[in-house]
């Protein structure tokens, strides 16, 4: 964030803070906190010996606007999402309560390294609860929905990013046109899916561990929230992009939502014999559409730690893409095409350049 803009967000914090109390409010100091995939930014700042978030979001790329009205609704449906204190639209500042650093990601890393299982699942329930919350009390029509042009967009990006831009493997008219049939195979799959509230981020990253388990964890980034596939948020959850289990632990847990799932009236039971099919090709289009945002994140935004987590997605998509006769063409041309290029590619010197310069 630029001088101009850190004095900018210092002053008007500070200005909504007097307003707050009633008084003159201290010199603040903001403290810097680590970012997400987006063009946000976050500070922590204490006053009065509370603790708020201060968020830099730049209203030419970022959109406060709907992340307090989705904020509103979660609330409502009772979900524990950080309060918005004060906003200024638009000069994309907002002020939050601090929800604390206890993000999923760490504690679960600790739990297999100590393999808590036990810890693990606690949290994953407590995750699962929230999320069947979510899909059964935010009402249909005050989200926009997931609908097929925006599924293309965001399979499309996998083409442009990860092959063209990160592999330098442009699908060639035969690989179009077979990504073509599989992207519409998978639209057609998610729109027959049970439509419900879909956070779009539900991962680790993105819960924070909270003192009062009946609410469930923080929650956070949840501002692109849109009606989809009763299984997306689950795929986030449990083939989260920054961690994995094993099967076993994937399939109890995936079995645990489901039972959840049919007694709040969000699937049938009858559903039961396709929730794997479900769950593995909702699973595809999202790794596919998050090979391309890493690619992105890295070339475009100059974030190339995302780089990293690349690997991870690509056994995700190859596994789920396996057990499936139409799918054989996509995962016979990514083992053939990309694969043998890959791991070159993400180590590659020119996308180190082009993402810190």
């Amino acid at each position: 964030m630029t001088c101009p803009r850190a004095r900018q967000l210092t002053d008007w914090c500070q200005t909504q803070l007097a307003e707050l109390h009633g008084a003159v409010a201290p010199a603040l100091a903001l403290r810097p906190l680590s970012g997400d995939a987006s063009f946000r930014r976050y500070f922590r700042l204490q006053d009065e010996g509370r603790s708020y978030v201060a968020v830099d979001a730049p209203p030419q790329q970022e959109n406060i606007a709907a992340f307090i009205r989705i904020a509103g609704l979660l609330a409502a449906a009772g979900v524990h999402t950080p309060a918005v204190v004060a906003a200024d639209i638009e000069a994309g500042f907002m002020l939050l309560e601090d929800l604390g650093d206890g993000l999923y990601l760490p504690t679960l890393r600790a739990c297999q390294s100590t393999a808590d299982r036990d810890r693990a699942g606690e949290l994953y329930t407590h995750a699962i609860d929230a999320l069947i919350r979510i899909q059964t009390r935010v009402e249909a029509a005050s989200l926009e929905p997931y609908n097929r042009e925006e599924l293309r967009r965001e399979l499309e990006l996998f083409p442009e990013w990860f092959c063209e831009a990160l592999l330098g493997v442009p699908p060639g008219a035969g690989p179009r046109r077979m990504l073509d049939r599989v992207f519409t195979l998978l639209e057609e799959a998610a729109l027959a899916q049970p439509q419900v509230a879909v956070h779009r981020d539900y991962h680790s990253r993105n819960l924070i561990l909270a003192n009062d388990t009946t609410e469930g964890p923080g929650i956070l980034d949840f501002q692109d929230a849109v009606i989809g596939a009763y299984t997306y948020d689950l795929v986030s959850l449990l083939r989260d992009c920054y961690i994995r289990w094993d099967d076993a632990f994937v399939r109890r847990w995936a079995g645990y939502y489901f039972v959840q799932a049919v007694a709040a009236g969000i699937v049938p039971a009858s559903r039961s014999g396709g929730l794997q099919r479900d769950f593995d090709l909702m699973g595809v289009q999202r790794h596919l559409k998050v090979l391309g945002v890493f690619a992105r994140l890295c070339i475009r935004d100059r974030k190339p730690g995302y780089l990293a987590d690349i690997p991870l997605v690509i056994r995700y998509l190859l596994d789920g893409a396996r057990p499936y006769p139409e799918l054989q063409p996509l995962l016979a041309w990514f083992e053939d095409a990309l694969l043998p290029v890959a791991p070159a590619r993400l180590h590659h010197p020119r996308h180190s350049v082009l993402c810190m310069q």
